[in-house]
């Protein structure tokens, strides 16, 4: 099965779209450091991930539609590159000393727009690509893409940045997307279409398909909410804060900031190859709400009380080393129970509302922490005395005390939708698409 041509495509998209990830994750690793240092202020930090998401969801509707209508392959070879593009307009106003933060801003927002696109589109390719057997190693290939990204972005920045600056870093990720797109180039992906939509609906009735699927499905629905939920807990702490504290904590130590984020990554990666080789858990639900309660239980408590780079590494792994448990089991529901033809409006649909409060984490975990938490635990501070024997007191401390807020939470939602029987045997009482 696994020299079948399809799944040969899919390796070729996936190895492209890594080297993609890689080269985009260096980017903002460097510019992440870049802005922090225009104003050492964690709402810079925030805002960036504010701009990344709001377009996305906004957009994700009408690419839904898109995506189904066209050849996916097309669509991700546009995005890729669109989103090359905007790096090669980033390069160009660093180099010429003319990059502001608002420019950031900018960027984050035109890739998240192409990113609404480029997502549904790679998921729905990816069940056109590979057996139904194949979904979860699948996914956890893909979300190894991604966490392997962050173990080599830091490194490769790290060494790049001393030698060549922020401008060849933005060089080389222009050149990663230049890769993604030839693999493209060189594959074809299996054109879907649904029964009885030889004479599809208007553009907005195909828009609302997704919402109707959702609503006639109490479980898919009940698991985008949970990933609503536990998204803007993320965003809160590991999205919005973590990259400043760490930096307040340590002194403005980018060593350290690149050893935490590295850890995150190679976890991830174990956890990516641990999901590809064993397929998950054989009821993916306990890969979904089991493994996101021990994530935030585990890793959210160690980053709240450690002080150190050596807890904090530890709280890395900790964390991340179920992220692609949690993705992968999840995406393999949704492959399994939505028909291919239906997958870019459905899919869509489920990353909007997912992802509906996302920037709102971001922005107030920013602020939280600027104007409220942080001088609430500094010496003498309201919170300190309270809390400063739990996550200590003084520069960084509020945002630890953050981490004990997701910590709990995180993990209380997320078993609480055993709670909730649709959500429990999503599996058994959907049945899967023919």
């Amino acid at each position: 099965m696994m020299n079948s041509p399809t799944i040969r495509t899919f390796l070729i998209i996936w190895f492209g779209q890594f080297v993609s990830r890689v080269g985009t994750a260096m980017t903002r690793f460097a510019l992440l450091i870049w802005a922090y240092q225009q104003t050492g202020a964690a709402t810079t930090v925030a805002l960036l991930g504010f701009f990344a998401f709001v377009p996305y969801i906004l957009f994700s509707p009408i690419a839904g539609v898109w995506v189904d209508r066209l050849d996916r392959r097309l669509i991700m070879l546009f995005t890729d590159l669109g989103a090359g593009l905007i790096t090669a307009a980033l390069l160009v106003l660093y180099f010429t000393d003319t990059l502001a933060i608002w420019h950031l801003y900018a960027a984050e927002a035109l890739t998240a727009a192409l990113d609404a696109f480029q997502e549904p589109a790679y998921g729905a390719a990816s069940t056109v690509l590979l057996p139904k057997e194949f979904y979860a190693r699948g996914n956890g290939l893909r979300s190894m893409a991604q966490e392997g990204a962050r173990v080599l972005a830091p490194f490769l920045a790290g060494l790049l940045i001393p030698w060549v600056g922020v401008s060849g870093v933005l060089f080389a990720d222009v050149a990663t997307f230049l890769v993604a797109v030839l693999t493209l180039l060189l594959v074809r992906v299996p054109a879907v279409r649904a029964e009885g939509e030889a004479e599809r609906p208007d553009f907005w009735g195909e828009m609302r398909v997704g919402f109707d699927y959702l609503r006639q499905r109490p479980g898919l629905l009940g698991l985008t909410l949970h990933f609503t939920i536990i998204n803007f807990f993320a965003a809160l702490t590991y999205f919005a804060i973590l990259p400043a504290m760490v930096l307040a904590r340590t002194g403005g130590d980018e060593v350290a900031l690149g050893l935490v984020q590295g850890a995150l990554g190679a976890a991830g990666v174990i956890g990516g190859l641990l999901m590809a080789a064993w397929g998950g858990p054989r009821r993916k639900i306990h890969g979904v709400l089991i493994a996101t309660a021990l994530s935030f239980l585990l890793g959210d408590f160690l980053f709240a009380v450690g002080q150190g780079v050596l807890v904090w590494v530890i709280a890395a792994c900790a964390a991340a080393v179920f992220i692609p448990i949690i993705v992968g089991s999840r995406q393999a529901i949704w492959q399994s129970k939505v028909a291919p033809a239906l997958q870019g409006r459905v899919f869509s649909t489920d990353g909007m509302m997912r992802l509906a409060l996302f920037p709102f984490g971001y922005l107030f975990g920013g602020i939280l922490a600027d104007r409220v938490l942080e001088p609430a635990m500094l010496p003498g501070g309201a919170l300190a005395p309270l809390f400063g024997g739990l996550v200590g007191v003084g520069p960084g401390a509020g945002m630890g005390l953050m981490f004990v807020g997701t910590a709990t939470l995180g993990t209380l939602f997320s078993l609480a939708f055993y709670l909730i029987p649709a959500v429990r045997n999503v599996e058994t009482e959907l049945t899967d698409f023919q």
